[in-house]
């Protein structure tokens, strides 16, 4: 394991060098700097997942321990998923270099390397193609924009495809259509094949298939930690909340990212949760065993997130539930709506969700039978069901990031900002090439948000990080709202950097602190035990 690397200070970050490399983009050698990559993926987690060739290894080494043949174990590779997936070979054949994309990804403009331009990183996986599977390229070799495939250009994919956060912004800039977070999907499965993963993906989805969530948390940790909220929850408003976990025959299943049940701010969005549901006197269980909500087996291949996915509907037919709910997660939501029914068909043993407060039929989830708690929540206050008091933030001017995969994933847009709105006297959007559909990336998602490559993630998240200093020089924004458990853990960090002083808080945080319990006592703390406006409960 390499040491500890020091992070540049920002002004150096901030100098972005746009100048074309003086050699070509097929001649230009691929740089592993301490700090902008992640540590190759242990041994034990892909012997846990059945990956191949499970070794010890690390990336600075010369030798990656790749088994023999492996040439041919990738171009089968490519050919099974050509057969396999038809918009693979569309993908491949339609690009034009038009250039729209080049400057859309966050990892292009902090870098300025050619080859994190979505059109070039691409073209590393649709060179190979060529060569091997179009007769110009077996014919016509680098004149066609073919190149064959050796270690090298192995180290190179291994680079890039894990610089690609999966984020999709530039596809909602191509012209044709081309979703380039397919083709890193698909480089990154082509490398699995050899056993070439990182460990923060690696690892997690490990402790998924074994514990049922990617922090490895038992059933009496799940337990123990929200207990532990519970007493927090009892001391701010003086009323005991009472969650249920695996109860069979519950109206709902909630399930949400692990990361709500270990660490901050994580912990006070859970917070919002069960005070939320306690106040609706909502019937619903979390289980203990399906306790994750998030899926990095996404970051590995098909297969392994199909495996993982499969735990939450399974635990739902175990526990004869209705629906579920699912809460503040950004690639579980991706997953779901995109690629749930290709992988398991329609969850017809489960009913179409229906609010038991409001009535509301949400039909958008007839297929999947599981709601997003943003959308619970928007209904509520739609219907003036919650009892809210939004001068309990008056401290906060917020903004909102929109994650990446519930924004273009799940077009879920308007519902977290009319609850911020309803929940928050100051709120203030980001410059508008820069939110909605166009947002930018955390720069830490699809596996990234590890420790080692901290300058990686710092440069990913420059561009959002620099709308955030807009609304902040402009309006005095201080908070950072988002629906993602993977922006509530890399965001911190991001805002530590750029942006000292503005904090990070998942949406049903500032719901639970602008919430009125009945019977609460009087309150003088929000959930991080911060005074209220006007409170000085800690003086």
């Amino acid at each position: 394991m390499a040491p500890k690397v020091k992070l540049p200070k920002p002004g150096e970050l901030s100098k972005i060098d746009f100048k074309t490399p003086a050699t070509d983009w097929m001649d230009t050698p691929v740089e592993f700097k301490p700090g902008t990559y992640c540590w190759g993926a242990k041994e034990k987690d892909l012997l846990t997942l059945g990956l191949p060739n499970p070794r010890q290894w690390s990336p600075a080494d010369e030798d990656w321990k790749i088994p023999e043949g492996w040439e041919s174990t990738i171009l089968d590779g490519i050919a099974e998923r050509l057969s396999k997936y038809r918009s693979f070979k569309i993908f491949m054949d339609i690009c034009v270099r038009c250039g729209a994309c080049a400057d859309k990804c966050h990892f292009y403009i902090a870098t300025g390397d050619p080859k994190n331009m979505p059109v070039l990183r691409a073209e590393l996986l649709r060179s190979v193609y060529k060569k091997y599977f179009t007769k110009s390229g077996k014919f016509l070799g680098r004149l066609a924009g073919a190149r064959e495939l050796n270690m090298d250009v192995l180290k190179e994919w291994w680079s890039y495809f894990f610089q690609c956060t999966e984020c999709r912004r530039c596809s909602v800039f191509c012209p044709y259509g081309i979703d380039q977070a397919e083709v890193t999907i698909i480089g990154r499965e082509l490398l699995n094949l050899v056993g070439l993963n990182i460990d923060w993906i690696a690892g997690p989805a490990a402790a998924c298939y074994m514990k049922g969530n990617h922090l490895g948390l038992e059933p009496h940790a799940i337990t123990g930690n929200i207990e532990s909220m519970v007493d927090d929850i009892e001391d701010i408003t003086g009323i005991r909340v009472n969650p249920t976990f695996n109860r069979k025959g519950a109206e709902i299943m909630f399930v949400t990212p692990s990361g709500d049940l270990l660490g901050e701010p994580g912990v006070y969005t859970c917070m919002g949760y069960l005070m939320m549901f306690h106040e609706l006197g909502l019937d619903y269980t979390w289980s203990t065993y399906a306790s994750e909500g998030g899926n990095f087996g996404f970051f590995t291949s098909n297969e392994t997130a199909k495996r993982l996915n499969y735990k939450i509907y399974a635990e739902a037919k175990r526990l004869g539930v209705k629906y579920i709910i699912g809460g503040e997660c950004g690639h579980m939501w991706r997953v779901l709506n995109q690629y749930m029914d290709t992988w398991h068909g329609p969850a017809d043993f489960l009913e179409v969700p229906v609010s038991p407060i409001t009535g509301t039929v949400f039909e958008n989830a007839k297929s999947t039978k599981m709601i997003h708690i943003s959308e619970f929540t928007a209904d509520l206050i739609k219907h003036n069901k919650l009892n809210l008091d939004p001068t309990r933030n008056d401290h906060l001017k917020v903004t909102f990031h929109d994650s990446c995969n519930p924004s273009r994933g799940m077009g879920l847009l308007d519902e977290p900002r009319e609850i911020i709105k309803a929940v928050c006297n100051n709120f203030y959007e980001m410059p508008e090439n820069t939110i909605r559909e166009k947002t930018f990336c955390c720069g830490s998602g699809s596996g990234l948000n590890a420790s080692e490559n901290m300058e990686q993630r710092m440069r990913g998240g420059f561009p959002r990080a620099n709308a955030v200093k807009y609304v902040k020089e402009k309006h005095g924004v201080n908070m950072l709202a988002n629906i993602c458990a993977v922006d509530r853990a890399a965001l911190p960090a991001l805002m530590d950097y750029w942006n000292p002083g503005v904090g990070v808080t998942g949406v049903t945080e500032l719901v639970a602190n602008a919430l009125v319990m009945k019977g609460e006592k009087e309150r003088t703390t929000n959930l991080r035990f911060e005074d209220l406006p006007g409170k000085g409960g800690n003086e």
